[in-house]
């Protein structure tokens, strides 16, 4: 496929999920929240009982949707290949302080995307704070720095994630009582579209997202180091696309789904400091783990394992910070999560200087 081939495609895969995304707000997800993986992977930390915030616990069947949309594009194109065994421990312990940045600015880099979307300016900080981040992990890359080689493991290795997604909906579906759930009213996890439309919504994105390799950490990773735009331009139109979505629902008088200002926004804080420092600290540890929390599902769906224990970190740093209160909320960040935001920038870097000049054996 040529190149001009390739950008007309992502264009308009970011301009349906897009409008995907800003369909879901409509039909009950939280305000600026079509999609986020993070918030979504804490929600379903909470319903696993990993953590006991109850305004934010629900199976979030997107993410569901994510990884077996993949699967099954990545299984049709024949692209679906197990392999792993780069550095796990590594990639877990920089996921978890990935999530801790992304719960103090109160979102992952797709969620940034569609608070500006939505009017949020205060998303303003996060993305310097990303860009700035991505640099940072630049820097590293272009000193040699590497999590090592990966390897091709047996094809039920890959597939595990996504039996673990698929367990998930059938426990979504069956409701039982172990399974913890905000009621309706009682926070972010209480609002959600239907089950089914999430779940579609989800293995369209995630289709589309394998199709593409959209990845917003390595749209701006690409355009620095090789002048690339194929991926910036995606979530570009992302951006675009949910945008309009927002000012043609708020002009039909369907609610208020764009509202420009920093003050009164939903599910966010008006520190800039943290918010800038929240994404610093996400898009540094992105670069290091080779793509986006997004990326990393869409990776689990093609069988990577690596992503799927990079997937298994984001929920456990989600778990650590609601348990030891280090997550944001709309009054501000907290003293704990100030404190994790600067342990995580200390050992993301310790890890990334430890795996650029380590002399080999």
């Amino acid at each position: 496929m040529s190149q001009t081939k390739e950008k007309q495609t992502i264009i308009a895969a970011g301009c349906i999920i897009g409008l995907i995304s800003a369909a879901l707000v409509f039909l009950g997800n939280p305000s600026n929240m079509g999609f986020c993986i993070a918030c979504f992977l804490r929600d379903q930390s909470g319903a696993l009982g990993l953590h006991s915030a109850a305004a934010v616990q629900y199976i979030r069947p997107e993410i569901i949707g994510l990884v077996l949309g993949s699967l099954i594009l990545a299984v049709s194109r024949k692209e679906f290949q197990a392999k792993g065994g780069s550095s796990p421990v590594t990639r877990f312990i920089i996921a978890f302080f990935v999530m801790i940045g992304c719960l103090m600015f109160l979102g992952c880099p797709f969620r940034m995307i569609l608070r500006l979307a939505g009017g949020d300016l205060n998303a303003l900080f996060g993305l310097a704070g990303f860009v700035f981040g991505i640099l940072a992990g630049i820097f590293f890359l272009n000193k040699g720095y590497t999590l090592k080689r990966t390897y091709r493991l047996p094809k039920t290795e890959g597939m595990i994630l996504p039996a673990i997604e698929a367990a998930l909906l059938i426990l979504l579906v069956a409701a039982p009582s172990f399974i913890y759930f905000t009621e309706a009213g009682g926070g972010p996890g209480g609002n959600h579209a239907a089950i089914a439309v999430s779940l579609g919504a989800g293995l369209i994105v995630g289709a589309l997202a394998q199709r593409t390799r959209l990845c917003m950490v390595g749209g701006i990773r690409d355009m620095v180091l090789f002048k690339e735009s194929r991926l910036l331009l995606g979530f570009i139109s992302v951006f675009v696309a949910a945008l309009a979505g927002n000012l043609i629902l708020t002009a039909a008088g369907a609610g208020t789904f764009f509202r420009l200002g920093m003050e009164g926004q939903a599910v966010s804080h008006t520190d800039g400091l943290w918010n800038f420092l929240g994404m610093f600290l996400t898009g540094y540890g992105c670069v290091l783990l080779g793509g986006c929390p997004l990326r990393q599902l869409i990776l689990s769906g093609e069988g990577n394992t690596d992503s799927a224990i990079t997937v298994i970190g984001l929920m456990v740093g989600a778990a650590f910070a609601h348990n030891f209160g280090l997550a944001s909320s709309g009054k501000g960040p907290t003293a704990n999560g100030k404190i994790a935001v600067l342990i995580g920038l200390a050992v993301v870097t310790a890890i990334a200087c430890f795996n650029t000049f380590q002399k080999e054996d």
